[in-house]
């Protein structure tokens, strides 16, 4: 598993984000304090916020392309 911070400044980050994780077949979870959602649901992300930081859990080791394409949420 390898985990990443993700923030979202506006809703249409997470409708574009959606759509990328959607094309890899890895199980992918997003939690924001208590509440744990699929990453690929994008009414699940909407019920964690904007301009947050959100962790993103995938389950799985070689997903160095996933976190390329989705470079502009990840948090520094």
């Amino acid at each position: 598993m390898r985990k990443r911070t993700v923030i979202f400044r506006k809703v249409e980050d997470m409708l574009d984000f959606v759509k990328k994780v959607e094309n890899y077949p890895y199980d992918m979870d997003m939690k924001s304090g208590r509440f744990t959602v699929d990453a690929k649901s994008l009414f699940g992300l909407l019920n964690l916020g904007l301009e947050r930081k959100i962790e993103l859990k995938v389950y799985d080791e070689n997903c160095d392309a996933l976190f390329e394409d989705i470079a502009p949420y990840l948090a520094a």
